[in-house]
């Protein structure tokens, strides 16, 4: 596709940012539409991040920016206004400028996009028990999402005690119907196992969880989005898991993402080129 005047400008902020692959999904979905939309990388350093929200309220044919690791929390404060889900769980994974009144205003798709990407490879979390790993920004959006398909148990382990609770309590008055418990690095038991960290992006990554204990048959989840499979999803292979790559919550999320933006893309032009 041809930039030109009329293109329309989606970037995608993060630090550090050469392992993203939403340009290469969305450009590629762009074309095979026809649609004049182009989606670009931006590197922006923690100490640039006001000056570069500030700067994107004079872009009138910006439609949106990706918001991923380590911003997703930091840029919760600097919006001017969130959407419902992202005010409930307190993470923002794009934003965009309300043209009428110049706000900037900040979603959370992370969760929507997973519980999609899972849906749509035919799996179920109704009346599963289900472990999420990480009480992050993905991981906070993640387990609002599951615990609105009515699992029968949601355990969320985070190496930082304190924030894994304060996860599980908010989570737990939201959804009062719904058992939330604290659960540890032990996956035995459990329908679904989902990574909601950034563990899995290197390949000298340390495991998210002991996958020892992994059981055959259990559906686990990655948020890391890599050609190939992170060292979780080949332990799990190995014992007989089912593996569910990361790919299929960024497929979920760019047509949600795109939606909050205005860009009509449709299902059916969503590339798939990443691999499983």
């Amino acid at each position: 596709m041809k930039i030109n005047g009329n293109t329309l400008l989606v970037g995608v902020l993060a630090d550090p940012i050469a392992h993203i692959k939403t340009p290469e999904v969305l450009n590629h979905s762009a074309a095979s539409q026809g649609l004049n939309v182009t989606c670009l990388p931006f590197h922006v350093l923690p100490a640039n991040l006001l000056k570069t929200l500030n700067g994107l309220k004079g872009l009138n044919n910006l439609a949106g920016m990706v918001v991923t690791i380590p911003y997703k929390e930091e840029v919760v404060q600097l919006c001017d206004r969130l959407t419902e889900t992202a005010k409930l769980v307190g993470s923002v994974n794009a934003l965009r400028v309300d043209p009428v009144s110049g706000e900037l205003v900040g979603g959370n798709f992370d969760g929507g996009g997973m519980v999609a990407g899972i849906k749509g490879q035919g799996h179920s979390l109704k009346g599963k028990r289900v472990l999420l790993v990480g009480a992050g920004g993905a991981g906070k959006s993640i387990a609002f999402s599951v615990a609105q398909e009515q699992p029968a148990e949601l355990s969320i382990y985070n190496r930082s005690i304190a924030r894994g609770t304060a996860l599980v309590e908010r989570i737990q008055g939201l959804f009062p119907d719904v058992r939330v418990t604290a659960g540890s690095d032990n996956p035995s038991g459990y329908d679904v196992v989902i990574n909601a960290t950034s563990l899995g992006l290197k390949d000298d990554d340390a495991l998210p969880l002991d996958v020892e204990r992994l059981d055959a048959g259990t559906l686990v989840c990655e948020v890391v989005v890599r050609q190939g499979e992170t060292r979780l999803l080949t332990h799990a292979r190995e014992r007989g898991g089912i593996v569910h790559h990361g790919q299929h919550m960024l497929y979920g999320q760019i047509l949600q993402i795109c939606q909050f933006f205005g860009i009509d893309l449709q299902p059916e032009h969503v590339a798939r080129i990443l691999g499983p």
